[in-house]
């Protein structure tokens, strides 16, 4: 049985019907009389159900299959009466099938071809069989015309077999494809504002279309990758400036004789919308303004679906809400100021928060958070902390005010610590008050602090006591590609400011530091057996501090500096890099240098990118009380990175040069 098939010009989003689900025709008059009958004895065996005893499920009444097409429930509930037949009694199929085909042909028909639906019928009469025989042809073809395939040979044959146990009857489907159909040409076409704007972003934003489209010439033509293409060039449309837009026209036109499609879409990208304001709704217990200037969406900025994703989880974040969901109301009437609605849930006013974790640095920890959302007369935020692990012992609190029309909001923060710094145990404390300013990729403050520290355990030279009074300013800039997994781009943070020392003689001193964290792309690793391609990278990182004071003024511990451990030089323990007194010990010292370069490259196994990078890495660092008295301590290794569904996940081995012996680091997350 052999054919051309006809092919209709369909427009807008499909040329093919998709595989299943099925419709099957409507019972006829005919099937009425038997299904009255059947309510009549449901209705019926109901009243005996009330009876003692288990109901005899072999007495259901049988289906009339009789001289018509099951749908699906029916041919459920007839397998389901095979299944309860007495045992020992042999059940067989209506019929088999056999797809003749190759592979990846024979896999696609044996999964979605209409005669599988009804080989388990064990009473299918012949009659309906040879019916359903006669509508495989035209199932099949459009089977394989969703996979380009537009002049294939079929044959399909039905012998007997009342000799096999397995059914009477024997279906066999060949089919030859033929010539695949490949794509000859690809015609783009834009309508509305996107096509009339000359702004040079519009432009680009066209063109990463027509570039970016997934089917090229001489690629092979399936309905899926046909609909996929279109697909994505929408999302990238509505992704920035037009959150409507729409495939306006869409059309395939297939040669089967010469196995060629030409393709033709168009987008219409219907107006242009920037933000409008943020209406909240669904807020009870906290102010509207929390959302609206929390969220740091631009009123007037243009549409960009993810900003408007990054306001939505900045949101999440702040633990206002319980939920947040941020969309833009398009049938405002005004896409030049479209309202965007953030439709939120009240976090409860208070609330704990308990935790353990362990980190190769410090052990094991414990820690209670206590979270006040909203402090009685000053209506200010406070986070409350208890940690403790074994190197460290803190307790700490951080108020917050809600920020002002300019994003800046009032700090003040109180710690207490007691900490092993050095070969010392250091008791500290901390109380901290100024202005703060958090957008997209900047944070920056400046503060008036006080600091004292005191060593419990010191011999004769350890460093004494001191205290002071300092007003530094911070600025951190974030510029990655994702800020919790990035494998682009570079962050910078800088400290400066001056202080005063209060215990002994008093002595102004300036205290600076700054670090940085890049990462540089290098060649792409692609898999053997294709897939997404990734690239290999290299991580620059670089960190310094000083603290300018004239020479035996006493400066308090927390102020000055040590490294060592999973973020700084690996190979060392934390925080054991540090200036030298005459007998050894570790003390922070007032200058602080140190580096790495490391080398990522993904993981290919049996041809397959995984979700593993392999590293190698060097790292330096050294802390002085003078300059010329740095001496770096180096660290060398290897590890595995792992993108885990709750971040990255780092394992490194590391040989300390100095200590000479190897030291495990496992370290969870991003954080810059």
């Amino acid at each position: 049985m052999t054919g051309r098939p006809h092919l209709p010009f369909l427009r807008r989003h499909t040329l093919f019907p998709l595989p299943g689900p099925y419709r099957t025709p409507a019972p006829s008059p005919a099937f009425l009389r038997p299904a009255f009958g059947v309510c009549i004895a449901t209705l019926l065996l109901g009243g005996c159900s009330l009876m003692p005893g288990q109901k005899d499920k072999s007495a259901d009444p049988p289906i009339d299959t009789t001289d018509r097409v099951l749908s699906a429930s029916e041919a459920s509930e007839v397998a389901a009466q095979n299944d309860r037949k007495p045992e020992g009694q042999a059940k067989r199929e209506a019929f088999t099938l056999d797809v003749k085909a190759p592979n990846d042909v024979r896999d696609y028909l044996n999964l979605h071809l209409e005669l599988q639906r009804y080989r388990q019928l064990e009473d299918l009469e012949g009659q309906e069989l040879a019916r359903l025989l006669g509508a495989a042809e035209a199932n099949t073809r459009d089977l394989l015309g969703t996979l380009g395939y537009f002049s294939p040979r079929i044959t399909i044959a039905l012998n007997e077999t009342p000799a096999s146990k397995r059914a009477p009857r024997e279906v066999t489907v060949a089919v030859d494809p033929g010539k695949r159909t490949r794509i000859a040409d690809v015609d783009v076409n834009f309508a509305g504002a996107i096509a009339d704007s000359q702004q040079p972003a519009v432009a680009a934003q066209r063109n990463e279309v027509s570039t970016g489209w997934g089917l090229r010439p001489g690629q092979p033509f399936t309905q899926d990758a046909w609909d996929g293409a279109k697909g994505t060039g929408l999302r990238r449309i509505t992704a920035r400036r037009f959150p409507t837009a729409s495939v306006s026209a869409s059309r395939a036109d297939v040669d089967a004789d010469t196995g060629e499609a030409r393709l033709q879409v168009t987008y219409d990208s219907g107006p242009a919308y920037r933000f409008g304001p943020v209406q909240v709704r669904g807020a009870e217990r906290y102010p509207p303004e929390v959302a609206q200037r929390l969220s740091l969406l631009p009123v007037g900025g243009e549409y960009d679906q993810a900003a408007l994703l990054a306001a939505q989880q900045r949101l999440a974040a702040t633990g206002y809400y319980d939920s947040v969901f941020l969309t833009m109301d398009t049938d405002s009437g005004n896409p030049q100021a479209a309202p965007v609605i953030a439709q939120v849930r009240d976090a409860k006013l208070q609330k704990i928060i308990f935790g353990v974790g362990a980190s190769t640095d410090s052990g094991p920890r414990l820690s209670v958070d206590h979270i006040h959302n909203q402090l009685p007369l000053i209506g200010w935020r406070a986070v409350s902390k208890v940690s403790v692990d074994q190197k460290t012992k803190l307790i700490s609190s951080e108020q917050t005010s809600l920020p002002d029309e300019n994003l800046w909001r009032w700090v003040t923060s109180e710690r207490v610590q007691r900490e092993l710094t050095g070969s010392y145990e250091v008791n500290s404390g901390r109380l901290r008050g100024g202005r703060a300013k958090s957008t997209d990729h900047i944070d920056r403050g400046y503060f008036l602090q006080y600091d004292y520290a005191t060593t419990t355990n010191g011999s004769a030279d350890a460093p004494p006591s001191g205290s002071a009074l300092s007003v530094p300013w911070s600025w951190t800039g974030r510029y990655f590609d994702n800020p919790t997994a990035p494998t682009r781009g570079y962050g910078v943070a800088v400290e400066a400011g001056p202080g005063m020392t209060l215990l002994g003689d008093r002595q102004a001193f300036v205290r600076t530091y700054a670090r940085g964290l890049a990462f540089m792309p290098l060649g792409t690793v692609q898999p053997d057996g294709g897939g997404e391609a990734r690239r290999s990278r290299l991580q620059f990182r670089a960190e310094a501090g000083a603290v300018n004071i004239r020479d035996g003024a006493t400066v308090p511990a927390t102020l000055l500096f040590l490294t060592g451990g999973d973020n700084t030089v690996r190979g060392y323990s934390y925080r054991q890099i540090g200036a030298r007194t005459v007998n050894g010990e570790i003390y922070a010292g007032k200058y602080l240098a140190a580096g790495s370069v490391e080398y990522q490259r993904p993981i290919v196994w049996n041809g397959e990118m995984t979700e593993f990078e392999g590293a190698v890495f060097i790292d330096a660092g050294a802390v002085a009380d003078q300059p010329g008295d740095l001496k770096a301590k180096v660290g060398v290794g290897t590890g595995v990175r792992w993108r885990s569904p709750v971040g990255p996940l780092q394992a490194d081995i590391a040989y300390g040069v100095d200590p000479k012996r190897l030291r495990l680091h496992l370290r969870l997350g991003f954080t810059f």
